[in-house]
């Protein structure tokens, strides 16, 4: 069995003694607790963050590229026990992992994964699911790219079949194949369903055969390396795999309003209805509940969604299409005048089956004081809940794992000395990310450069104004959270660390 391993760590060379003293106290106390409640050796190291100059692919408003939203905790996934992202099975299909090598990414900046690959051998990467077929040792880095940007390129009878990819090797002829994931289910297609890639070069791009596919994957065979995704061809009705995601609005109003995306289990498509969110005027913040539909999704079906007890749903009804080359994706509004707990079922309309369903609770929205519609019971007691736990999340721990913060327990804000340690870890990004994950306005930005010239110190001002913005939000976990898509490996691996030292 080949090996994967990855580089050594070379992303905190820049920190002084001091620095590099508490980002190692960090981490190790993190270790630590881990190691106690989980019972295991915790001897992963925390690796560098080599900026490849190779970006995501978004789109902002003029057309040109910008940054790729990240998620796999936006992504619809599931883990098995060893907290690697699989689709569940399939009792259509029998679309489930394959037992294929698992490893797990490094996570560059950009929105980029890169694997070390050791020996020949088939290895499929734990967050994208993507697996590749190697000969020898290779290097590889990828990023999840946005379909809607290269619309213009798929022309019918063509059909987006799963998510889009940017890959690059240190190795090309290393690399002889990649199987991309699908979000189709396949059981019932015959022989008028054809696969194939959509293989882009510069400003075109050329449909390539594909070798196989699977219940889960299609299989291509390397000729260059450039962005590459699956097409499907079918002359029958084509049936998806869905997932139902959730975004509630955070304001002052005491009553509730939710977006609800139908969507395709396709990465792609999930990470444009996350970005789509983030550079909405109305803050969300993200609802977890069991994405994946249990009832397949069909072109041209109509569906609608139920309230217990009755809400306003905005529209009433939808048509379903895959929405993957669409820049501006739908959704459907929920508004609820009492914040009471309720009940969502999507609802197929020709068979009144119900194809999704989820149970929100007052709990599934309180996070810190990003919301502050507390819901005040005369009976029970809500106790604020962190908005996530930084152990859970993907490819930085298992299940087992638990989180370095308590229910109830009152986190704190970040020291002036952590912050000098997160700027320096910073790369040639850093006003991009400030701009698209933390929010700061670049007059901001313009204001602290005109006053400070030593960069390091730039970047400590303007995460110290993001902290003061916050106030009591401005923790460790808050950061994490929010620059979770975009930042480096290193820089989320110390944040990480100083929360379990609260």
């Amino acid at each position: 069995m080949s090996r994967h391993s990855q580089e050594p760590d070379s992303g905190i060379e820049s920190l002084s003694s001091d620095e590099k003293e508490l980002v190692t106290c960090a981490v190790e106390g993190k270790g630590s607790s881990e190691e106690q409640s989980t019972g295991e050796d915790s001897s992963e190291s925390s690796s560098s963050s080599s900026s490849s100059g190779e970006d995501s692919d978004v789109e902002e408003s003029d057309g040109r590229r910008s940054d790729e939203e990240q998620e796999e905790k936006e992504s619809p996934q599931h883990c098995n026990e060893t907290g690697v992202k699989c689709l569940p099975r399939c009792e259509h299909c029998g679309n489930e992992n394959d037992q294929k090598e698992q490893v797990n990414p490094r996570r560059l900046s950009g929105g980029q994964y890169m694997v070390k690959l050791d020996a020949e051998g088939t290895y499929q990467c734990s967050i994208t699911g993507l697996i590749f077929e190697v000969t020898g040792a290779v290097r590889i880095t990828y990023s999840l790219l946005s379909w809607s940007k290269y619309a213009s390129l798929v022309e019918k009878p063509w059909i987006v079949g799963g998510p889009l990819f940017n890959v690059h090797c240190d190795s090309t002829p290393a690399l002889s194949s990649i199987q991309f994931p699908h979000s189709l289910c396949l059981s019932d297609h015959g022989p008028g369903m054809a696969f194939k890639v959509l293989h882009i070069k510069g400003e075109g791009a050329a449909i390539e055969p594909s070798a196989e596919y699977s219940a889960s994957h299609v299989k291509w065979v390397v000729s260059s390396l450039s962005p590459v995704g699956p097409l499907i061809q079918s002359q029958e009705p084509v049936h998806y795999h869905g997932a139902v995601i959730l975004y509630k609005a955070v304001d002052e109003n005491p009553s509730l309003s939710f977006r609800v995306y139908v969507a395709t289990n396709n990465d792609s498509f999930i990470k444009d209805i996350s970005r789509a969110v983030k550079h909405s005027n109305k803050k969300f913040v993200k609802i977890d509940k069991p994405p994946v539909c249990q009832k397949l999704l069909q072109k041209g079906k109509r569906y609608r969604l139920v309230c217990e007890p009755e809400a306003e749903i905005t529209p009433e009804e939808i048509e379903f299409v895959d929405g993957s080359l669409l820049k501006l994706k739908s959704y459907i509004e929920v508004y609820l005048e009492k914040p009471d707990d309720f009940t969502l079922s999507l609802v197929e309309l020709e068979s009144d089956a119900i194809v999704w369903k989820a149970k929100l609770r007052a709990s599934d929205w309180i996070h810190y004081d990003q919301n502050k519609n507390e819901q005040k019971r005369s009976t029970v007691t809500v106790k604020r809940k962190p908005a996530f736990s930084i152990l859970d999340e993907e490819g930085l721990c298992s299940k087992k794992k638990k989180t370095p913060i308590a229910d109830g327990t009152e986190t704190k804000k970040l020291t002036d000395q952590q912050l000098m340690v997160i700027a320096k870890l910073f790369g040639r990004q850093w006003r991009e990310i400030a701009i698209e994950c933390l929010q700061m306005e670049m007059k901001d930005i313009e204001q602290i450069q005109a006053t400070e010239k030593e960069v390091n110190m730039q970047k400590f001002l303007l995460l110290s104004k993001w902290r003061d913005r916050e106030k009591s939000n401005g923790t460790a976990a808050a950061l994490y959270s929010s620059l979770s898509d975009k930042a480096s490996y290193e820089i989320l691996q110390a944040l990480q660390g100083f929360s379990s030292q609260c």
